[in-house]
């Protein structure tokens, strides 16, 4: 079993756009292609005709029980009507979780702004994704998006259940402190290389991540993710292959604590 908890619908090259639909099409045959059996589809914080909306995911993935919606969320623009609609959602089930992304919006995960968010996402039991680390768009302001922030989220809400993207990459130490420290902080590793790993690069990043796993224990809170279509999911399956762990630590990585986390039944 693998869950990937970190896959978008979303076209990042907008001279070749294709539909929702071409684009769950490819997700799927990606999916089967590597042996991943459930993803969480994650919107993001704005909607374009290159980036559909929480509510076109959800209708896209309908009867499809192994794709699962994340609704982005934009901090500069969210309104008293998108908190509604996620609500509903949210009460409905048809949402598993929030996603915020500081960087890619000027902001700071503790800013008061947000409290109704996470009073939300406490209420329905569901985590809340953060972009964590660099930017895939050279605009980002990565002085947001660093995961030391996130500390402060974690101590001031501990009911909250927090997901720290591609474990704050290259910030991969202060990533650790924070999981470490904080019961309701977890991470996953998704969207760590554009594409396929080299060789190089995953023999970097296989230490960083073993490094990881001996200073802040049993990895009851890292998560598998890949960030697809940025990153290829064959290569990050390889790439978990490569790990020096156990298969029982492995198997909470690929998808238990993800079953457990977006309560997904398997």
């Amino acid at each position: 079993m693998i869950i990937d908890v970190h896959t978008h619908l979303n076209n990042y090259h907008e001279e070749k756009v294709s539909s929702i639909n071409e684009c769950l099409d490819s997700l799927e045959a990606s999916m089967a292609k590597s042996g991943i059996d459930q993803a969480m589809v994650l919107t993001s914080y704005k909607v374009t005709p290159n980036r559909p909306s929480t509510a076109s995911v959800i209708e896209a993935i309908d009867g499809r029980d192994h794709l699962h919606a994340i609704a982005g969320i934009s901090f500069l623009h969210y309104t008293h009507n998108d908190l509604r609609e996620i609500g509903d959602y949210l009460r409905s089930g048809l949402v598993k979780g929030l996603k915020l992304y500081p960087g890619y919006e000027p902001f700071y995960p503790n800013d008061s702004r947000l409290k109704v968010l996470y009073d939300m996402a406490v209420e329905f039991d569901v985590p809340v994704m953060f972009h964590s680390g660099d930017t895939y768009a050279p605009s980002g302001r990565v002085r947001y998006s660093h995961p030391l922030h996130l500390d402060d989220v974690a101590v001031d809400h501990p009911e909250l259940k927090i997901v720290i993207c591609h474990v704050g990459n290259p910030w991969i130490k202060d990533c650790m402190e924070v999981v470490y420290k904080n019961q309701n902080v977890y991470a996953d590793i998704s969207g760590l290389v554009l594409g396929d790993f080299t060789d190089r690069f995953e023999k970097y990043m296989k230490g960083q991540l073993e490094e990881m796993i001996l200073y802040a224990g049993e990895p009851a809170y890292l998560l598998f993710g890949t960030d697809w279509p940025i990153s290829t999911m064959s290569s990050y399956v390889k790439f978990m292959a490569q790990l020096d762990l156990p298969q029982e630590k492995k198997e909470l990585i690929l998808w238990k604590n993800a079953a457990k986390l977006f309560k997904i039944p398997v």
